[in-house]
């Protein structure tokens, strides 16, 4: 049966270096909910971090419920029925308009929540259309010409997010042009919220540039208090998806593996990034000593269900198991139920595998999806 695994050791390695970069710099770094948002592994984290961050009711109640915090909440819209709750919940709220801002005037104020505003600094390295936040007519935020000289009365904070799975060179960048746009708000305001996209664990990562930049922009504005609000940061390599091959249907000499779980219902960024993910004792590349080519397919009758050819250095029979590396963040948030394809188990697991919680799905999930 295919499953999703959380291993918490290598969980906890990565909570450990985000926990040290935000005593190191005098930040917060909270956990993005779009990301990862299996609750049984909530108490694991509120052991490193101080919060979580929602963008919809939903998250907001998850978190309260879960996490034990008041949420962080950025939403691109509320809806009317929702907002009082939503309200009442968050410790920060973010408005992504400056007419939402004034429609919800009267509730926030009564409530007294501290009140943010996304903003558009028109930067961002981002080259994926479909992922980058920072298009000048795009509807994530206010752009510059839209603010008035002062802060709307009662704004106590700006929120930023253009970055995704970026350097820290990326984020001395988009501070600086923050800072270059939006520094007479910096001045007035409480809090500025960096966004995700923060990719601070991958092997690679300047953690010392990333700590330096954040230092330096709190001694530039001492008031303020400094939030990122990263979410594969926490979860880069701590999870795998485990998969059989259930058939191998060849056509004109290319052999496709059949698999237990599909691209578009589990692993949706594969396709719509689209990325190449690592597989476990394969390669992605032609490598003489890997020999064996096959592209893997998906189980739903999407046509575009598959990754293109994988490299083996044994041939892959019927039964065997494929390891999908790195399957912990944006992949059970997003999953669907298309085609009535089963969704496959969640595990969260010890550092000697032993397993901590376990969720399983049935046809009674399908069920109460769609009826």
């Amino acid at each position: 049966m295919a499953h999703f695994t959380l291993h918490e050791d290598l969980l906890r390695k990565n909570l450990e270096l985000v926990a040290d970069v935000a005593a190191a710099a005098d930040v917060r770094i909270i956990l993005a909910l779009k990301a990862f948002a299996y609750w049984p592994a909530f108490p694991i984290f509120a052991e490193y971090l101080t919060g979580a961050t929602a963008s919809s009711l939903n998250e907001a109640r998850l978190i309260q419920r879960h996490f034990g915090k008041a949420p962080h909440v950025y939403a691109p819209v509320y809806r009317p029925r929702e907002f009082a709750e939503v309200a009442a919940l968050a410790g920060h709220l973010t408005f992504n308009s400056l007419t939402e801002l004034e429609r919800y005037r009267s509730s926030w104020e009564e409530t007294g929540t501290s009140v943010g505003l996304r903003v558009n600094p028109e930067y961002s390295p981002v080259e994926t259309e479909l992922y980058n936040p920072a298009n000048p007519h795009g509807r994530l935020g206010e752009t510059l010409p839209n603010l008035p000289t002062k802060p709307p009365k009662g704004l106590k904070g700006l929120h930023v997010h253009t970055l995704c799975e970026s350097s820290a060179e990326n984020t001395a960048t988009l501070i600086e042009r923050v800072r270059a746009q939006f520094g007479h708000y910096l001045e007035q305001v409480e809090w500025l919220n960096l966004g995700g996209g923060h990719l601070m664990t991958k092997p690679g990562y300047d953690v010392a540039a990333l700590i330096k930049t954040l230092r330096s922009l709190r001694e530039r504005y001492p008031h303020l208090e400094v939030i990122l609000e990263p979410g594969s940061a926490h979860l880069w390599g701590a999870g795998t998806l485990t998969t059989s091959v259930l058939d191998i249907v060849e056509n004109y000499g290319r052999r496709t593996l059949m698999l237990d779980v599909s691209f578009t219902c589990h692993m949706p960024d594969t396709l719509e990034m689209p990325y190449r993910p690592e597989v476990r004792q394969a390669k992605t590349t032609a490598d003489p000593d890997f020999p064996y080519e096959y592209r893997l397919g998906g189980m739903s009758c999407l046509a575009g269900d598959y990754l293109d050819t994988y490299y083996f250095h044994q041939p892959i029979r019927v039964g065997d198991t494929l390891v999908f590396e790195d399957m912990a963040h944006y992949t059970t948030v997003k999953s669907t139920m298309f085609n009535g394809v089963p969704h496959p188990d969640i595990r969260l697991v010890d550092d000697h595998g032993e397993i901590i919680h376990e969720r399983a799905f049935s046809f009674a999930d399908y069920e109460r999806r769609m009826g």
